[in-house]
């Protein structure tokens, strides 16, 4: 009882909160076309990417009979969330500089500044706008993505010829502390281990042999780790003793799964950022070094959200002046530094996973270097 007078008093309060002291007309006028421009052109833009890509891939398609429905709910609608937040901060720019070009052009911006308002209080709409959109962003990276990423990939695998890895040879890795697991062959489509043999250390010391012909992985298990195998053998090792046990079939868990087994190219785009962030940390309990390039796509996700920011102050700081020849030259400006913004992400990528830089650092470089920019422009803004 006491719970839902407390409810009723905050939905209470809040609706007789007068909202428009913090949301003035000036700062909806300047979110809608915000917003409403940011849109259009990730529609624009990504209408033109499809005609071009499904003209590409159209012999494809009939090569392989795929059918229409696959077409356009596995591919094509899985296609157009990856490319928009891949290109967000490309999307973002133009739409600052195009609205913000455009009201300069028309003495907006100078009536706006004339009635007493700063150049401060005039970004206040961006920035509310650029929570927005970098949630949006972040929303869709770290958790929708991904999910439509496994569609997509095994539509391009099916239907596209775009080979995955399925397999993998003389895989060995720490499952736990002190127990080392070995394969000679892994079959991913079959979740199937052949050559199997598991080693238990203490104090260095083997105390604990399994080997097993092969060995299957439970997918129907409610639980993970599950593992069948088959015609095995134990020697546990006590001293100058030795007692061995062997069987047909054997039910066990061991802390390894497929995606321990077997890596494909971008099969870090394919985890949701709670999967990369324990994948992360199995695999530095591990000793693995094959996890910078999984550390480098879970920093790049929030890194790129709040790209966002940096990337408006500095489209609106260029394109708020009212000068001759309209926004051609903002715009044109506007694409080269989003072009240079996305390919300082990939060389800083690539950088990190090549040339061991730190994972974090490389993900955020981009916004680090963006960010004396975006501070220069500032300073030099109309006042």
């Amino acid at each position: 009882m006491l719970k839902r007078l407390s409810t009723n008093k905050i939905f209470a309060s809040l609706r007789s909160y007068d909202f428009s002291k913090i949301i003035g007309r000036l700062d909806r006028y300047i979110i809608g076309k915000f917003i409403g421009t940011y849109f259009f052109s990730i529609l624009l833009i990504i209408s033109i990417s499809i005609v071009i890509d499904f003209n590409e891939n159209l012999n494809k398609f009939e090569q392989f009979h795929t059918p229409w429905k696959a077409i356009v709910f596995d591919y094509y609608a899985n296609f157009i969330p990856y490319f928009a937040n891949l290109f967000s901060p490309l999307f973002v720019f133009i739409a600052v500089i195009f609205f913000t070009s455009k009201m300069a052009g028309n003495s907006e911006i100078i009536s706006i500044m004339a009635s007493g308002v700063s150049f401060r209080r005039m970004m206040k709409p961006y920035m509310i706008s650029c929570m927005f959109i970098s949630g949006l962003n972040y929303c869709l990276s770290a958790y929708v993505i991904p999910h439509g990423t496994v569609i997509r990939q095994n539509f391009e695998a099916l239907y596209k010829n775009n080979k995955k890895n399925t397999s993998a040879e003389n895989v060995q890795l720490q499952v736990d502390k002190g127990v080392i697991a070995y394969m000679q062959h892994y079959d991913n489509v079959r979740k199937r281990g052949y050559g199997f043999c598991l080693d238990k250390f203490e104090n260095k010391k083997l105390v604990s042999h399994m080997t097993a012909i092969e060995i299957q992985y439970d997918t129907i298990s409610d639980s993970k780790y599950h593992w069948k195998a088959s015609n095995w053998k134990i020697r546990n090792m006590r001293g100058v003793r030795e007692q061995i046990t062997s069987g047909t079939t054997m039910d066990t868990i061991i802390f390894m799964e497929p995606t321990d087994l077997v890596y494909s190219r971008g099969q870090q785009e394919t985890f949701t950022s709670p999967q990369l962030a324990d994948y992360i940390s199995k695999q530095i309990d591990r000793g693995s070094s094959n996890v910078v390039r999984y550390q480098v796509e879970y920093h790049k996700r929030i890194a790129t959200s709040f790209a966002s920011f940096i990337l408006t102050i500095i489209g609106a700081s260029l394109s708020s002046r009212k000068r001759k020849g309209g926004m051609g030259m903002y715009l044109g400006l506007g694409l080269v530094l989003s072009f240079v913004y996305i390919m300082l992400q990939t060389v800083s990528s690539s950088f990190a996973v090549n040339a061991g830089a730190p994972p974090m650092l490389a993900a955020w470089m981009p916004n680090i270097i963006f960010a004396f920019v975006a501070y220069f422009c500032y300073r030099k803004a109309p006042n």
